[in-house]
């Protein structure tokens, strides 16, 4: 296998304003939604509802909703129901028909050329076929096929109403996908092609925009070469931002013609995905259908053990430890381990204990001062003690979660040691996200997606957050940050933190798209933004 040493790259999706980009959104209307469809939606909506208002409640362990009874005549009626079938002459035909697409699907497991698989499904066509020949690269797996009914465990009608119901849905994800300018799985596109009975072409493809890393000895810090003014205008109007290519055309209402969904497309994709999410069938075939890959999964990896085994140790310098793995969702404040965050608290009060680190009520605060009003010398802590580590206890449980964050229970040592906007401007925070970093950088093969928390409280957030960044020089080409917003709009509302919903979404995306528009006037969030 060849050696990878090519950096990990960070995907950029905000499209460019210069050019004009085709709608990808065809609009719906409500009128036209199937009314079954609009029921089961705000059934799975109710049903989702009532589960936010306890999910509060303590669960240590995971308990079957459904009782055994109820599963026991929910069997007996998908049997009588089998049972009604078998005497249909039209559901005959059909799983007739489902056979022969099954039977023709599996000379398609094999990746090999349509002759050879041709053979294999029909060897009786001519007496005369030749032994098929092997790539070179083929792997002699033991293989395990399916025969006989059409396998879904379900009725024939369920089982059709399942499948167009997920079909819909790859639509709508695949839709979705587009606009934002996401990667989308081209064996999955080339499927839907194929259902709406068109060819799938490479150039239909849209990919995100790659922005490389910095090469060696290269700043990424650096201010220069920043683009310049775009001139566009901006708008924020009932929540979303509205992009003008002149102050003419802001005064006049004409947007920029840009691809978005309209409120009622939206509510409408959504309303097909909640009904998919209520309905019993799907539910039904698709647990079974997951059931049934895992134990095929299960049985080739009895079956081919040892093949597997023998291709893994034939690949030369890759093993577990040399080859890159990546943590997608890592909080910036939970990157160290417990030992490491200790061993840096009693380092800073060895060495910084008359530091000032905080301001309460105008009065200055030490560190000494911090640990003396808390009682407690850093010598005597320990891991457990410290009490960052989430467990069991914690599952389903946001308020105990939240509260691992605070170091022996203090959220003193939780503003001084893991927050950007403190007193000393984060560079204690910064200091332990480096050591890690470090760690990483010298593994090598090890890279993470860190988390930092956007609140929307003020606009000035992302400029804070930016200026953090560089300041204490926190890039590091093993990891990838991540912008996550907490869903913590009604505790700033009932503090009166900010007026309303749109407030908090302006203070989270109008900056961006400012940025995006002129660098030149917001240079610390545009160079942020590129990591």
């Amino acid at each position: 296998m060849k050696k990878r040493d090519t950096p990990l790259y960070k995907q950029q999706s905000t499209p460019c304003f210069g050019k004009e980009m085709p709608r990808h959104f065809p609009k719906l209307s409500l009128s036209e939604m199937d009314e079954k469809v609009r029921l089961l939606a705000e059934k799975a909506y109710i049903s989702a509802l009532k589960q936010e208002d306890t999910k509060d409640a303590l669960a240590m362990f995971t308990v079957p909703e459904d009782c055994p009874i109820g599963l026991h005549e929910d069997r007996e009626r998908a049997l009588q129901k089998e049972l009604a079938e078998q005497q249909s002459e039209e559901s005959a035909k059909r799983k007739k028909s489902f056979k022969m697409k099954r039977s023709q699907s599996v000379s398609l497991q094999i990746p090999i050329s349509g002759d050879w698989a041709l053979s294999v499904v029909s060897p009786m066509l001519s007496p005369t076929t030749p032994e098929p020949v092997l790539p070179e690269t083929f792997l002699e797996f033991q293989r395990v096929t399916i025969s006989g009914d059409y396998c879904a465990g379900i009725t024939v009608e369920d089982y059709e109403q399942a499948a167009k119901a997920l079909l819909k849905a790859l639509f709508i994800r695949e839709k979705y996908s587009r606009l934002a300018y996401h990667r989308f799985p081209r064996t999955t596109a080339q499927f839907l092609r194929t259902a709406e009975n068109e060819k799938w072409r490479e150039e239909d493809e849209i990919l995100p925009d790659i922005l490389p890393c910095p090469h060696e000895g290269e700043d990424p810090y650096s201010m220069e070469g920043i683009p310049e003014d775009l001139n566009y205008e901006l708008k924020m109007k009932d929540g979303i931002v509205y992009v003008y290519d002149s102050a003419e055309a802001l005064k006049q209402e004409q947007p920029h013609s840009l691809p978005y969904p309209d409120l009622e497309t939206f509510a409408i994709d959504l309303s097909h995905v909640l009904a998919m999410i209520a309905d019993g069938p799907t539910k039904t075939y698709c647990h079974r259908r997951l059931n049934f890959l895992a134990s095929k999964f299960y049985l080739h990896e009895m079956l081919n053990e040892m093949e597997e085994l023998k291709e893994l140790k034939s690949v030369p310098h890759r093993d577990f430890y040399n080859v890159r793995k990546v943590d997608t969702h890592i909080h910036a404040a939970a990157c160290m381990n417990q030992k490491h965050l200790l061993r840096f608290i009693q380092t800073t009060y060895q060495t910084e204990a008359d530091r000032v680190v905080l301001e309460k009520a105008g009065q200055k605060i030490t560190l000494k001062q911090v640990f003396d009003k808390l009682v407690m010398d850093p010598y005597d802590l320990t891991v457990d003690s410290l009490d960052v580590h989430a467990g069991r206890q914690t599952f389903h449980r946001f308020d105990k979660f939240n509260s691992k964050y605070n170091p022996v229970g203090a959220s003193e040592l939780r503003e001084i040691y893991l927050k950007t906007d403190n007193y000393i401007n984060g560079e204690y925070f910064a200091r332990l996200i480096k050591e890690v970093a470090h760690e990483l950088e010298e593994s090598k093969y090890q890279h993470t997606e860190p988390r930092l928390s956007i609140y929307g409280r003020s606009s000035s957030e992302w400029e804070s957050l930016a200026s953090w960044f560089i300041q204490h020089k926190v890039h590091s080409p093993n990891m990838r940050w991540m912008i996550q917003v907490p869903r913590i709009y009604d505790i700033f509302r009932s503090k009166k933190l900010i007026p309303h919903f749109a407030k908090m979404l302006e203070n989270v995306f109008l900056p961006l798209f400012e940025a995006t528009i002129n660098p030149q006037k917001n240079k610390a969030i545009h160079v942020f933004l590129k990591y």
